[in-house]
């Protein structure tokens, strides 16, 4: 179990509450601590750790000048979408429709300020491949929007550098451009009147719809001042406001130029040859340079790191002004943080107040140097804390190499949707960049991929402004709701989180139904996979369905001891009896079946829920008879509380205690261990001599259903089982005059099985 402790909201909090962010974070982390181990969840409590700890965010920052040693952490001036109130860089997905912060509720500001970047863009394309791994498993949709998200790496993106006098203007534009080969030939930059770097007071009028922009491009490869233009008279790339001139490559490109009379000549790169090559050589000075020439799509944009908040992970560079920006050495990390010196007040701590600390020396020159006040987008502390699950103690280095040759990848990842794209990205971005340095075995972090739906409490927001209140400042008035100062106020069903004051108290749940009946609850009212709007209504069926349980084995307890054992074994042999017993064996079978697959295959637990109480209903349908002497009743009963045990780990420990006390038991030892504790118990087994499902598909059409005994299904091939269709009396009818041309047989033991068949007519003669 990891705390990702920094971030914004905890900081806000921090200052709300006039406290310390380390010290809300530790208080909070003891309070989830608590309730985790009251819900008896099983966690490796060894291996603990905080984001926020020294210990950890250590490195993090030698992760980042990992990075900044391979010139993939870099520093320019950006234009950023500002937080005005919690005066901070904010991500698009922390922006709403509205163009306001999804905490604070300000109208979001563009802002030219120096920011530090990380260069993802130079492993797009591997991630971008990385996405056809075969061994991916369950990543489904995931696939999609990460392709999505990164797109087809078709151009390249470089820095240019602007020439202006314009005040608050960029030195770098950054362009992207699909035809990297004809650079050389640049002869202007086109601007979308939308773009923020439309500043109209700086501008002259050309032609209707073409204005002039009093700046110039510096072309890196032709040494030309390009001009720049605020033109709706291009098309520009997806994604993009910007886009470089090239009229030897671009019909569009050389009517434009006509049209604005800029000179040019035709060029041409003669053959497929010749392209490749001077592609090569584009690319490779781009990377010399560091102003890019990494294949990209017109999407993808490096991840901007750079917070102006305190509660965070330091960026460890010193910035001297001779030497300009260092790393700060290895064996001065970590960075800590500076202590706050205005506690007992609501006013934001910036670092840029704490001057002693930030005074240093620069670790090149010995000169007088300042250290680097932004700290680092959570997001980087949580793109490798997976690998420091592996090895959390170490003290010399991130993680041992010989352990995670061992230990990774990742066997099962869960993780909510709305991380599906942007922190799954960064994450397998490390991974990758990581293993380019011979650090991990492969490039892909995770295996399996689970993800959760979001769980929605119900919110408060006020509508003038977009900010978020607690339900108790609320009032009702009519049918109208309105803070006690009288905003109105619009309700709504969100991912439930502390900022948007909608989460539920896990305590008060406990002292209300009990640490089973909570579990129960948590995961019984919909899949792991689906969104749920949070409700304790189901509290009464799982009730009952623990009273329906604790009076099952209650009286099976009290009629089993009224018999002796010589009565025991004295077996009924009228028609009901047999009945029922035939009865349990299928039931037993079926739901075993059903729940084993819900939990290992498709992780629906809800489903896995649903199908024990199933068994239940089974349970209680026999007659007397059945449940005072079969066998069958008994194994049953044994495999119910087996599968009930991960889910209520107490109550289930309850029911086999006394299962285990009753003196005269039917069931086999190799099936169950009567002097073990339920929780050393081995998962139970379908029986041999049931009968499983082979599902037949004909040209992706489910076609028929036939039942295969276990001990026959279990050994079959696609030759086998396709041997044991063809003899079926309704496939034959059905396949007369086709022929198969793919046969694909799916099937695990002890589980239902699939063949795919497909079919075509035969060609007449």
């Amino acid at each position: 179990m990891g705390w990702d402790a920094f971030g914004l909201p905890a900081e806000n909090a921090a200052i709300e509450r006039e406290t310390d962010p380390a010290v809300w974070t530790s208080k909070n982390i003891m309070t989830m601590r608590d309730q985790l181990k009251m819900l008896n969840y099983y966690f490796d409590w060894d291996r603990e750790f905080a984001t926020c700890d020294p210990d950890y965010y250590k490195w993090t920052q030698e992760l980042f000048l990992k990075l900044f040693d391979k010139g993939l952490a870099y520093q320019k001036e950006a234009y950023v979408n500002w937080d005005p109130v919690d005066q901070t860089v904010l991500a698009e997905e922390q922006i709403n429709t509205n163009r306001r912060s999804w905490r604070s509720g300000a109208l979001v500001e563009q802002k030219l300020l120096k920011q530090w970047f990380i260069r993802t863009t130079a492993f797009a394309k591997s991630l971008l491949e990385g996405l056809d791994d075969p061994t991916l498993k369950e990543w489904r949709d995931i696939i999609k929007l990460q392709k999505h998200w990164i797109g087809d790496c078709n151009g390249i993106s470089i820095d240019f550098k602007l020439i202006s006098e314009i005040p608050d203007f960029p030195k770098i534009l950054n362009i992207w451009f699909d035809m990297p080969e004809f650079v050389e030939y640049a002869k202007f930059v086109a601007i979308s009147p939308q773009s923020v770097l439309n500043r109209k007071e700086y501008t002259y009028d050309i032609d209707v719809g073409i204005k002039g922009l009093n700046a110039k491009v510096i072309n890196p490869f032709s040494g030309k001042e390009l001009p720049i233009f605020i033109t709706d008279k291009v098309i520009y790339p997806p994604w993009r406001d910007t886009r470089l001139g090239i009229p030897s490559a671009s019909m569009d490109d050389l009517k434009f130029s006509e049209l604005v009379g800029i000179p040019f000549s035709r060029h041409s790169i003669r053959s497929y040859e010749q392209q490749q090559q001077k592609l090569s050589e584009i690319i490779q000075k781009a990377k010399e340079w560091e102003i890019g020439g990494y294949p990209v799509s017109s999407r993808l944009r490096d991840w901007l790191i750079s917070r102006q908040r305190y509660w965070g992970t330091p960026i460890p560079i010193i910035h001297c002004i001779n030497c300009g920006a260092q790393p700060v050495p290895r064996d001065q990390l970590p960075v800590t943080l500076p202590k706050m010196t205005h506690l007992g007040s609501k006013k934001k701590f910036s670092i840029h107040d704490a001057k002693d600390w930030l005074q240093t020396k620069c670790p090149k020159c010995g000169g007088e140097a300042t250290r680097e006040a932004d700290t680092m987008d959570t997001f980087v502390d949580s793109s490798w804390y997976f690998l420091r699950f592996i090895d959390p103690k170490n003290t010399q280095e991130m993680f041992s190499v010989k352990k995670v040759q061992t230990d990774f990848p990742v066997d099962l990842y869960v993780g909510g949707k709305e991380h599906a794209v942007l922190h799954l990205y960064f994450a397998r971005f490390m991974s990758h960049f990581l293993h380019s340095e011979g650090l991990l075995p492969c490039r892909e972090p995770f295996r399996q991929l689970l993800v959760q739906g979001v769980v929605m409490g119900k919110t408060y927001q006020v509508i003038s402004t977009g900010k978020y209140v607690p339900e108790s400042e609320t009032i009702m008035e009519g049918n109208e709701c309105k803070t006690k100062s009288g905003e109105l106020v619009s309700s709504h069903w969100e991912k439930m989180s502390k900022s948007k004051y909608n989460g539920v108290d896990p305590f008060n749940l406990l002292n209300k139904y009990g640490i089973d009946a909570t579990r129960l609850l948590i995961l019984g009212d919909v899949a792991p996979t689906s969104t749920r709007n949070w409700s304790e209504k189901t509290i009464t069926g799982i009730n009952n369905w623990q009273n329906r349980l604790w009076k099952l084995i209650k009286l099976f307890k009290d009629e089993r001891e009224k018999i002796s054992i010589e009565e025991l074994k004295s077996e009924p042999t009228d028609s009901k009896y047999i009945e029922d017993n035939a009865y349990m064996f299928d039931s037993r079978n079926y739901f075993l079946k059903n729940v084993t697959f819900n939990i290992v295959e498709s992780q629906q637990l809800s489903v896995a829920i649903s199908r024990m109480q199933g068994l239940t209903n089974s349970l209680q349908k026999v007659g007397i008879e059945c449940k005072r002497k079969s066998r069958e009743y008994e194994r049953a009963l044994a495999v119910q509380i087996i599968m009930l045990a991960p889910f209520a780990p107490h109550f289930a420990s309850e029911l086999w205690a006394i299962f285990c006390s009753i003196k005269h038991h039917l069931i086999s030892d190799t099936e169950v261990d009567l002097n073990k504790c339920l929780f050393e118990q081995k998962w139970p087994d379908i029986d041999m001599d049931y009968n499983l499902v082979l599902h037949v598909y004909v040209n992706k059409r489910d076609f028929l259903k036939m039942k295969i005994p276990r001990c026959k299904l279990d050994l079959m091939t696609a030759d086998t089982v396709l041997e044991y269709v063809i003899l079926n009396p309704y496939y034959q009818k059905y396949s007369y005059n086709k022929n198969i041309v793919a046969v694909n047989f799916q099937s695990k033991k002890g589980c239902d099985a699939s063949l795919y068949i497909t079919m075509e007519k035969q060609k007449e003669d």
